[in-house]
C-alpha cells in the first residue's frame, strides 16, 4: 500500500511539474530533461508512468476535461436556472486555472501543438455540448431570446471564451481573468437575455467575478 501510494505521489508531482512547464513555456519548448529536473524524479521514474511527453499532456487534458465535467454536473445539481448554472460553470473553470497550472495548461495543449487521440476527446467538443444543452433549457426556460441560433452562440461562446483566456495569458496577470470573464458575460447578456431578467445576470457575473477576487 505505501509503494502504491508513493507511485501515485510520484505521478501527481510529475503531472504538476510538466503542467507548470506547458503553461509557461509550451508544449513545444518542454522537454522530457525539462520535466524530471523540474518534478525533482528521476527519468525512470517518468517513464516508468509515462512512455513519452504526450501521454503526459494526454494526462493533462484527461484531468481537466473530467474535472469540467464534474463542475457542470454539480452546478446542475444545485437548482439553477440553465443560464446560471452555465454561467457559474464558466467562472468556475476560471478559478481553477487561476488556482492551479493543470487547466492552464490543458487549454494551452488544446489551443495547439498536441495530437488528441481517442478515447480523449477534444475539450472544445465536450464544451459546445455542454454549452448547447445549457443554451437550449434557457430557452425553454425564457431566459434567452426564443430565436437565437443555439449552435450558432454555442460556438461563439466557446470561441470567446478560449479566446479571452489564450489573449489574456499575452496581455493580462493571471488574477485579471475574472474580470474578463465578467466583461464577457456582460456582453453576451446583453445580447441574449430578455430585457426583463438581464440584472439578474448582469448582477450574478459581477457577484462572481468578486467572489473569485476574494478568495
Amino acid at each position: 500500500m505505501a509503494r502504491q501510494l508513493r507511485a501515485e505521489q510520484t505521478r501527481a508531482a510529475i503531472i504538476a511539474a510538466a503542467a507548470d512547464l506547458f503553461d509557461r513555456q509550451g508544449y513545444e519548448s518542454t522537454s522530457l530533461s525539462d520535466i524530471v529536473e523540474h518534478a525533482q524524479v528521476t527519468k525512470g521514474a517518468l517513464y516508468f508512468h509515462f512512455a513519452a511527453k504526450e501521454d503526459l499532456a494526454h494526462a493533462i487534458m484527461e484531468i481537466q476535461s473530467a474535472v469540467a465535467r464534474r463542475l457542470a454536473e454539480e452546478m446542475d445539481s444545485r437548482g439553477y436556472t440553465s443560464l446560471e448554472a452555465l454561467i457559474r460553470t464558466t467562472f468556475g473553470i476560471a478559478r481553477l486555472s487561476v488556482e492551479g497550472p493543470v487547466h492552464r495548461a490543458g487549454l494551452r495543449l488544446a489551443t495547439g501543438g498536441v495530437v488528441i487521440r481517442p478515447p480523449l476527446r477534444h475539450p472544445f467538443t465536450e464544451w459546445l455540448e455542454i454549452i448547447s444543452r445549457k443554451l437550449v433549457a434557457a430557452v425553454r426556460e425564457s431566459d434567452i431570446h426564443q430565436d437565437i441560433d443555439v449552435d450558432a452562440v454555442a460556438h461563439s461562446l466557446v470561441s470567446f471564451f478560449i479566446g479571452t483566456r489564450v489573449v489574456g495569458r499575452s496581455l493580462d496577470p493571471l488574477a485579471r481573468q475574472p474580470r474578463r470573464m465578467a466583461e464577457m458575460w456582460h456582453v453576451l447578456i446583453r445580447g441574449l437575455v430578455p430585457v426583463p431578467r438581464r440584472a439578474r445576470y448582469l448582477s450574478l457575473a459581477t457577484r462572481l467575478e468578486r467572489e473569485i477576487g476574494a478568495g
